[in-house]
């Protein structure tokens, strides 16, 4: 069994309004996940000292990485990461569309990398949509589209995971799950899992979509005193065996 955790981590600032990496790292850490997709980090930026999130995380938790910048100023980014002790490569990062006319809308990206578990090759798409549902809607459909899902290089099993800024009720939840599974549907404990806002989540907005070839074993989220307060989001933990479909 292998374990995957996405978090949006808030550009590691807490509910609290206190920067903290290292307490982000220990949220990730007590799950001991095998691959981390992680929405929302500073890479270089005044605002959070110029760290490299990404790197930090990484160096932390004792695993390699890949970041995306969905966002660029000049040195400043912000975007996206994919981290893993196993085995991996990069296979694609790039941008989501956005609105035309409408330029003050935050980018947004994904970031597609393969994992090796026990011997399969799992593909991870990470990505964080935009809050527009026009622009969500936009993005939904380039995910489930040839340049990413439909690419000749998809190869199941594959799980698009992120914070998706859409509950189940969406159109982007149906755009998606025409290809895919969402991973709560398939946990054997049922349940909405809610992951926002971190203190007391009401919305199940970071999801997890599953191919065949990945048998979900069990969907949560910790509400531990540190998961409550370290980000703005809760992590949404997912246990899955892969296999050939």
């Amino acid at each position: 069994m292998a374990r995957l955790l996405t978090y949006n981590v808030h550009r590691c600032v807490g509910t609290d309004g206190r920067l903290d990496v290292g307490r982000v790292a220990d949220v990730i850490a007590a799950q001991a996940p095998d691959i981390v997709a992680l929405q929302e980090l500073d890479v270089g930026r005044a605002r959070t000292g110029h760290v490299h999130q990404a790197e930090a995380l990484a160096q932390r938790l004792g695993m390699a990485f890949h970041f995306h910048a969905a966002l660029r100023v000049e040195a400043e980014l912000y975007g996206d990461a994919i981290l893993t002790a196993r085995p991996e490569h990069l296979i694609k990062a790039g941008p989501l569309p956005g609105r035309p006319g409408q330029p003050w809308l935050e980018p947004r990206g994904a970031l597609w990398v393969a994992v090796e578990i026990d011997g399969i090759e799992l593909q991870v798409i990470n990505t964080h949509l935009g809050l527009v549902p026009r622009e969500q809607r936009d993005q939904a459909k380039a995910l489930a589209g040839p340049e990413w899902l439909g690419a000749p290089q998809r190869r199941d099993p594959v799980m698009l995971v992120g914070d998706f800024n859409a509950t189940a009720l969406s159109g982007v939840y149906r755009t998606l799950s025409a290809g895919l599974t969402e991973a709560r549907r398939l946990s054997p404990q049922g349940g909405r899992v809610p992951t926002f806002p971190a203190p007391a989540p009401v919305l199940a907005i970071d999801h997890v979509f599953v191919s065949a070839g990945v048998v979900v074993e069990a969907v949560r989220t910790p509400g531990d005193p540190l998961s409550r307060r370290a980000s703005d989001h809760r992590p949404l933990v997912v246990d899955f065996r892969p296999h050939r479909p």
